[in-house]
């Protein structure tokens, strides 16, 4: 709705996305079952408590549910320098050529063709290594590029899957396990390349989504490979000072016809999770159905294709509480936050959910 009053539209500084979390809400493992987690019904007036379970009977017939089926690779990798020292890689892409851009965690950054032992698997040491060639994507970049190769000549992806470990947000503070490996994995996860999973997602199992097509809601799939930057809090007080990082999208031509469908039948889209809001959005922005995004969404962004929202809970000052607010109000996203902690609901990666409708 034209904002018709004499006032002009509020503007947001970072602080306004900032609030106060109980450190014992940030969820540490997953619920014992993906649906029976919380879901917190933003979608009218009265917000109410459910059980993820619940969401069919929030949806109508002929409703279109977008998914992000990315796939979390184990991109976190441990090695040590020629000069004994510790370091920790964390994939972010994987190019061509068995090179890969990361994130490099070490005391003292080595020089460009210094090669690097990585941990392998323990039964498994098959010579592991890494050469650092220099920054990504540029002489300035924030990553580095390396190449990965092992005595059997084995692909990036193959070497993560064999020695990689899963690369769990920096709030979860257990070290991966056999449980993470399935848990923090969406039931339908197809297409290998993010370094964190399109967390939304993670509260539907195979019932859930069979209740959900017996209740005549469809189901379409875009892709965006999630970045280590999603967890990146803003820093810049003016939000127009800040820079998104970079991530790679598709939209098929199966769910643009998907989604041109729904709207024919007077259907909803409704995105799960935010990763999809970015993907479709870039689409609808840009006219590119595969590319890089960086879309940074903030209040007053004009959504062109999405009607609703499941997410989770997301960090202060995060660009994503900045989307959620984008899209349902912020007044509303504070009052449904405030709710969630006098409530004790989990947040984060393995927390509870919410459906939003978009404002009016």
């Amino acid at each position: 709705m034209p904002n018709t009053s004499s006032n002009p539209p509020r503007s947001f500084s970072l602080s306004d996305f900032d609030f106060s979390l109980p450190p014992e809400l940030i969820a540490q493992h997953p619920a014992p079952e993906r649906s029976g987690s919380r879901l917190l019904d933003g979608s009218s007036a009265q917000a109410v408590d459910r059980i993820f379970r619940e969401l069919p009977a929030l949806l109508r017939a002929g409703d279109l549910l977008v998914f992000n089926d990315t796939m979390v690779i184990k991109a976190r990798l441990f090695g040590e320098k020629p000069t004994g020292g510790k370091l920790e890689l964390l994939v972010e892409r994987v190019l061509g050529g068995n090179q890969v851009a990361a994130h490099l965690r070490v005391s003292k950054k080595p020089e460009a063709g210094t090669t690097v032992k990585l941990v392998c698997a323990p039964g498994q040491d098959d010579g592991l290594c890494a050469t650092l060639l220099g920054r990504w994507p540029d002489a300035q970049g924030a990553l580095f590029r390396f190449v990965l190769s092992n005595d059997r000549g084995d692909d990036p992806y193959t070497l993560m899957e064999r020695h990689g470990h899963v690369p769990l947000p920096p709030y979860i503070t257990h070290a991966d396990s056999v449980e993470d490996q399935s848990r923090y994995q969406t039931v339908f996860a197809k297409h290998p390349g993010a370094v964190a999973a399109p967390t939304a997602a993670l509260h539907f199992d195979e019932a859930l989504l069979a209740a959900l097509a017996a209740r005549g809601v469809h189901r379409a799939s875009v892709t965006l490979h999630v970045g280590a930057g999603t967890f990146q809090p803003v820093k810049t007080e003016n939000l127009a000072d800040h820079r998104m990082h970079s991530e790679w999208y598709q939209v098929p031509a199966a769910t643009q016809q998907a989604i041109a469908d729904c709207r024919a039948r007077g259907g909803r889209v409704v995105a799960v999770g935010t990763t999809t809001v970015r993907t479709l959005e870039s689409w609808a922005q840009s006219g590119l159905a595969t590319g890089d995004t960086s879309i940074f969404i903030t209040p007053g962004f004009d959504f062109k294709v999405i009607d609703a929202l499941i997410t989770n809970f997301h960090l202060p000052k995060s660009s994503l509480m900045m989307l959620v607010s984008a899209f349902a109000g912020y007044e509303p996203i504070r009052a449904l936050y405030a709710h969630a902690i006098a409530g004790k609901y989990r947040f984060f990666s393995y927390g509870d959910a919410m459906l939003l409708q978009k404002q009016q």
